[in-house]
């Protein structure tokens, strides 16, 4: 059997959509994973809900206090021991092949770090017609100017080792990949929607002003990049804000 893949969910809050994101994973066909949700301290029915659920592979782990995203996939790593980690936010979902796509993908090319392509979709879970392309293949300066989407990527850990996300409320998952990157040297594109990315209003990623904000703050705090390579980065991902 192929590599286990710990999934990293975290959640809060995230009674309506949790169990649509968990059954996307239940209905792989790649059999061989196991998630890891970890509950960010939710006042609705969430963990009411994924305890209702009879996996086994499925291990619900609860925060004691309410300390963000970061820390929660970060909680949710600790626990994890596959050989490949996969990540997926608690409103989106994966295509039924996504995983065996992938880790196939990663296995036949010996790539250990991998994205994809993902398709918009709104509350319902219906496709608003837009398609985020993966790039084929990103280095480092490349991943500074894009940054893949998080329910899409798998890196194996096996190889490239463990790696934990800066205690920052926004663009964490960037700043992991950022990380990643600079051990794998590249991220590898499988050129595919195998992820469905829920858009929301008033969700973190909805508020392009804020993540701007942030984007700023990883490349001066975090990357201590130049002013002059700085500005030029944001100029680039303001440039594409404003294009979606």
């Amino acid at each position: 059997m192929d590599g286990k893949v710990s999934i990293i969910t975290p959640t809060y809050n995230s009674e309506k959509f949790v169990l649509n994101t968990i059954h996307s994973v239940l209905n792989q066909t790649y059999t061989n994973w196991e998630m890891l949700i970890v509950d960010d301290c939710s006042t609705d029915r969430t963990v009411e809900l994924v305890n209702g659920l009879n996996e086994p592979r499925i291990k619900l782990i609860l925060q004691e206090n309410n300390c963000g995203a970061a820390m929660a996939r970060n909680r949710a790593i600790e626990e994890a021991d596959g050989e490949f980690f996969a990540f997926l936010d608690s409103d989106d979902s994966w295509r039924i092949d996504k995983l065996e796509k992938q880790i196939h993908f990663m296995r036949e090319n010996n790539y250990d770090f991998t994205s994809t392509h993902y398709e918009h979709v709104n509350e319902e879970g219906i496709s608003t017609g837009t398609i985020t392309k993966a790039r084929e293949r990103l280095d480092y300066n490349g991943l500074l100017k894009y940054c893949p989407g998080n329910s899409t990527v798998i890196y194996n850990a096996k190889n490239l080792g463990v790696f934990f996300i800066p205690d920052i409320k926004r663009r964490n998952d960037f700043v992991m990949w950022l990380q990643v990157i600079k051990k794998a040297k590249y991220n590898y594109g499988l050129l595919e929607p195998l992820t469905y990315y829920q858009v929301r209003e008033g969700s973190l990623s909805s508020n392009k002003k804020t993540l701007i904000k942030y984007q700023w703050r990883v490349y001066r705090e975090i990357e201590k990049l130049s002013l002059v390579k700085s500005l030029y980065l944001l100029l680039h991902k303001i440039f594409s804000v404003v294009m979606k």
